[in-house]
């Protein structure tokens, strides 16, 4: 299995380059409101980002309507957790369980000894064991790895730059343009981070997929699990996926793309049972795998990979 120096020097690009751009925008607004130290600026960038460090798994909790999950109620996921963690070589994290009407499961939390696993009320009953224990091998990639809490930091700066952007585009105080050039580069700013943002999440989501299968679970049960998640998650209303838009980066799957990564996952269950088998996978394994230019640029704006990119990758680690 492959080491992951690639995973953390991306993440720690990402967020100088994030920590450069909040700071280079509010050095641009204090200059413009009068206020020219610098030590303001710094200050006020690292309090931005420590808020977000601080208070992200909180909000997590909250919006994603988290309650602890006791072993009494579940031990069988209480017990693969704790197996799952001493693979990871990592304290078991605490398992909650959301009441959100989408199948799904997510990691967060500050680091790997303060993770969280939470699993959606839907998933129980949908996938069997060796899928959800492949999801729960996922999640535990991601607090292995301490990736969440880099995605909940970097994720708000973006928006930071979107309320600037709006608040100086339509303040009514143009000033020689002053005013409507921070907000030009406030939305600049804010595209180029989301774009940022969807980048490292996509890569994180690679790391976390060959985790699992590191801790002992068969690629073909996590991709059935997806395959089975992408169908769940097809069937909700558009209000259900739109209510959790802004939390999509944390799930397994991007819910945004069920309908579309049903339709790939389908390509690939050959007797069409609904899950996916060792077989189907190794066959996958030995074939190319052509990616549309609309699959392409749906996947710039997404935060998991490609559906096919990311069995094709599944599938070489079939044994």
């Amino acid at each position: 299995m492959r080491g992951t120096w690639k995973l953390k020097l991306r993440m720690i690009l990402t967020s100088v380059i994030m920590f450069t751009i909040i700071y280079f925008l509010i050095m641009i607004v204090g200059h413009y409101l009068g206020v020219s130290s610098w030590r303001l600026y710094l200050g006020a960038s690292l309090v931005i980002t420590f808020l977000q460090y601080w208070f992200g798994p909180s909000l997590v909790k909250r919006s994603m309507n988290v309650r602890p999950l006791s072993e009494a109620e579940a031990p069988h996921i209480h017990k693969m957790v704790q197996e799952l963690a001493d693979e990871a070589g990592i304290k078991k994290p605490e398992i909650g369980l959301s009441e959100i009407n989408i199948p799904n499961a997510f990691a967060y939390g500050r680091s790997s000894r303060s993770g969280h696993i939470a699993i959606t009320r839907p998933i129980l009953g949908l996938l069997d064991y060796d899928e959800l224990r492949a999801v729960l091998g996922h999640e535990m990639g991601h607090i292995k790895h301490n990736d969440m809490i880099v995605t909940s930091a970097v994720s708000v700066i973006p928006m930071i730059c979107y309320y600037i952007a709006l608040s100086f585009m339509f303040s009514g105080d143009n000033d020689n343009g002053g005013a409507i050039i921070i907000g030009i580069l406030g939305y600049l700013f804010y595209l180029v981070g989301q774009l940022l943002v969807l980048f490292i999440s996509r890569t994180r989501e690679y790391y976390a997929d060959e985790a699992s299968v590191e801790f002992g679970n068969r690629p073909a049960a996590l991709v059935s699990a997806l395959y089975k998640l992408s169908y769940g998650a097809a069937k909700c209303s558009d209000q259900t996926i739109a209510d959790l838009n802004t939390n999509r980066a944390f799930f397994v799957n991007d819910i945004n793309n069920a309908k579309h990564d049903v339709t790939d996952f389908s390509q690939i269950d050959f007797d069409g049972d609904g899950k996916i088998s060792d077989e189907e996978l190794r066959r996958l394994a030995n074939s190319d795998v052509k990616i549309s230019r609309k699959s392409g640029a749906m996947e710039l704006l997404s935060t998991h990979p490609d559906s096919l990119k990311r069995v094709k990758r599944l599938a070489e680690l079939e044994p």
